[in-house]
């Protein structure tokens, strides 16, 4: 074996360590980043839930309910939280954009706080259950499908649009209850396969992060907020579909 044989031996084992490093970086990479993406989804949702009971306990949500001022600015704030923090994350620190997700996740549980009063709390509890069962179900095909679920997620976001357009529609000129069930069932539908999609695609972003640093955790944060919103969306569709009205 000559010299250079020797070289290109040393050098082809020394790539196949660095790649086996890789790999193994990135295998617990993926491990820490998926894991922050469900626990700030679940802590997200949890601090929705308690404020969204708080305000209805308190009789806020009468003054909520009554200053329409307050309630619009309120959904501005929201909006502008999600469109913000979604734009602006790498000009963030993790610290910041977590906080600012816990203050949407405060605002949002604020807005809900209706659902207190115009649904009974057994009817909210079965929903809940429901939600989380049949998101649990879409998220968990979504993670171990081979199946690309790309160009089903550019329909969903066709729909999407279609819907937030027929909704408005709905609400400012038909105002028919009929068309409002059956907006409901079609946005069901739409956040059934939105949370299989984006879930599928958190998997294939976490698996190619080699480090869970600092900006690895904010895409993390990213997608907790991605399928927050998915379960919250898919809550209150059903909620408008088997809710009974106190």
């Amino acid at each position: 074996m000559n010299e250079r044989d020797l070289a290109s031996m040393i050098k082809e084992r020394e790539s196949s360590l660095n790649a086996q490093e890789r790999e193994r970086y990135q295998s617990q990479a993926f491990g820490v980043l998926m894991r922050k993406v469900y626990v700030w989804m679940t802590l997200a949702l949890v601090i929705t839930g308690f404020t969204a009971f708080y305000v209805a306990q308190s009789g806020f949500i009468f003054t909520l309910m009554s200053n329409q001022g307050l309630l619009w600015g309120m959904i501005i704030a929201e909006l502008a939280l999600v469109i913000g923090l979604s734009a602006a994350i790498n000009k963030l620190s993790l610290t910041t954009a977590t906080l600012l997700f816990i203050l949407y996740s405060v605002i949002n549980g604020a807005t809900l706080s209706s659902i207190f009063i115009v649904y009974d709390i057994s009817t909210i509890g079965n929903v809940f259950f429901i939600t989380a069962g049949t998101f649990g179900a879409m998220a968990l095909y979504g993670y171990t499908t081979k199946k690309d679920l790309s160009g089903l997620g550019k329909l969903l976001f066709m729909g999407l649009i279609g819907i937030i357009i027929a909704t408005l529609v709905n609400v400012f000129l038909v105002k028919s209850a009929g068309f409002d069930l059956l907006l409901s069932y079609a946005g069901v539908l739409i956040f059934v396969g939105l949370t299989a999609y984006d879930s599928q695609k958190i998997k294939e972003m976490c698996s190619s992060i080699e480090y869970a640093d600092a900006s690895a955790q904010k895409l993390s944060l990213l997608g907790a907020l991605t399928l927050y919103l998915d379960f919250i969306n898919l809550f209150l569709y059903l909620l408008r579909i088997f809710g009974r009205r106190d």
